[in-house]
């Protein structure tokens, strides 16, 4: 058997070769759950639990070696298997990963799209957009891990992170290459940069979406937020950047690549006429939007179209906008960019629409942040207006999170004709506790009689909005989005806002007929 213990910087062509010697052919896994027989598994310290302490588990289904973070650890002799010690294995897992699968993005077209808001949809449709001009692309974010070939997908394998783990990553870009995957649109996410989980990978194109307050449970405060989002933009290889200008973040990393990396292309993007010295520019003007899409006029570099969507939205025209400069950073003509974001539809979960004829139109968005709840707010109050009715809003905020974000979001959720505070995943917290923070900030008197309601039970809370909105109303049920379960003190049940929706809008059919 062998033993081995290397420190961080040693180089990787070491570590692989022990990895051919000592389980030529393996697949790695770093979680044990899933080790097969054969397989090597990756053990350190991750951002829940501490991949050591499953080690016993993966060498009881097979594991044929392991590879450990050394850091205040002993091997325990009694697991009779070969095992390698190496210090920084959780900063190094990525690159070694990204080596042992043979660089499997080196001849991929790689985005890494980062933002508070904006990722998962962005990554879907770059993912059909550019699958439908002949590039099969691997998407893998908050959906989970799919390719799309031709504008459609054979389904996603749910990894339960916005970016996965460092290793799980290379072994799924692996099978995606093997697949014919020829693009790939990944959701960069702070904590996932932060713990470097995307190390050892290329990115050729990073586009910036927005920034506001989140995640502040795990990075401490907004500086420290900021600066995880903006070291994807110094990723070794980056040749183009594409930023939202509208956003304050936007223009700082604007200056900050100006300074530091001038070498990186820089393509912005706004939907209010802002700019910066040295980079093309894409606006937006004339913005219409209605419940069946938005249109626009874009002016760029490259030309000036009329581009007509089926998003609706001003925070959706500045997510397409986004897309149409990857698509010119990869150089897809211009009109044939606009082709393609011109048959872009809503991901399922954000902005998706049940009902609407003849019933109130429920509309499901993943808007989970204050800014996002904002601008779903401000959108969905447009729509509601169109169709002659008023806008109920059902939300409420997740446990164990950043417990500041909650009356702020009951704050901007006034800003509804009807607001119906509610359950989110409560995990390991009190629901009716985290439901006073959110009441909280609301002014009760500011709203209409009778507005107000505090429903614990989610389901209960959707149909009653279903039974009570009228059928010119507008339903937003916001922040799960397409989750299929409800986290409640450590148990995740069975629980998607579409079927609870579609339940509410045919009990409200059947008592229709009723009467």
């Amino acid at each position: 058997m062998s033993i081995a213990t290397f420190i961080q910087g040693t180089n990787i062509a070491d570590i692989l070769a022990w990895l051919h010697a000592e389980a030529p052919g393996a697949q790695l896994s770093s979680d044990s759950r899933n080790v097969r027989p054969g397989d090597v598994f990756f053990a350190y310290p991750g951002d829940v639990a501490d991949g050591r302490n499953y080690i016993a588990q993966a060498v009881a289904n097979g594991a044929r070696a392991v590879v450990y973070e050394t850091d205040r650890f002993t091997w325990n002799d009694g697991w009779n298997v070969a095992h390698l010690g190496v210090n920084g294995l959780k900063k190094t897992a990525g690159p070694i990963a990204h080596a042992y699968y043979e660089a499997p993005d080196k001849d991929m077209f790689c985005v890494a799209v980062t933002g508070t808001n904006g990722k998962t949809s962005c990554t879907q449709w770059l993912g059909r957009a550019l699958s439908r001009l002949g590039q099969p692309t691997a998407v893998i974010g908050t959906l989970g891990i799919g390719l799309f070939q031709r504008g459609e997908h054979g389904g996603f394998n749910v990894t339960g992170y916005t970016t996965p783990d460092a290793v799980l990553l290379q072994r799924a870009l692996a099978q995606l290459r093997d697949g014919g995957a020829r693009a790939l649109a990944i959701e960069a996410s702070s904590i996932g940069i932060d713990q470097g989980r995307m190390n050892g990978m290329k990115v050729n194109v990073a586009l910036f979406t927005n920034f506001s307050r989140d995640h502040l449970d795990y990075h401490g405060d907004m500086n420290a937020y900021e600066a995880a989002k903006r070291a994807l933009f110094d990723w070794p290889g980056l040749s183009h950047a594409v930023i939202n200008l509208d956003d304050e973040m936007g223009m700082r990393l604007v200056q900050h690549l100006q300074q530091h990396n001038a070498s990186v292309a820089i393509t912005g993007y706004t939907v209010s006429d802002r700019s910066a010295p040295g980079i093309s520019v894409l606006r937006a003007n004339e913005i219409r939007s209605s419940h069946g899409g938005t249109a626009f006029k874009l002016d760029a570099d490259a030309g000036s179209a009329q581009v007509k969507t089926q998003l609706i939205g001003q925070f959706n025209v500045s997510n397409v906008l986004g897309i149409i400069g990857v698509l010119l950073a990869n150089k897809v003509a211009f009109k044939a960019a606009i082709d393609a974001v011109e048959s872009l539809v809503s991901v399922p979960g954000r902005m998706q629409q049940l009902g609407g004829q003849e019933a109130p139109l429920m509309v499901i968005d993943y808007a989970h942040t204050p800014d996002a709840l904002e601008k779903t707010i401000t959108t969905l109050r447009q729509v509601a207006q169109q169709r002659g009715g008023q806008l109920w809003c059902v939300f409420g905020c997740g446990g164990d999170r950043d417990p500041g974000k909650r009356p702020q979001m009951g704050t901007i959720a006034q800003a509804a004709d009807h607001v119906i505070v509610t359950s989110d995943n409560p995990r390991s917290e009190e629901p009716s506790a985290i439901l006073s923070q959110i009441v909280a900030g609301i002014d009760a008197q500011k709203m209409q009689k009778d507005a107000l309601h505090v429903i614990e039970d989610r389901a209960a809370a959707i149909l009653w909005a279903g039974r009570h909105a009228a059928k010119n109303d507008v339903v937003l049920l916001a922040g799960k989005g397409h989750e299929s379960y409800q986290e409640i003190k450590g148990k995740k049940l069975p629980f998607l806002d579409a079927d609870h929706a579609a339940l509410a809008l045919a009990a409200r059919a059947t008592m229709k007929g009723m009467m």
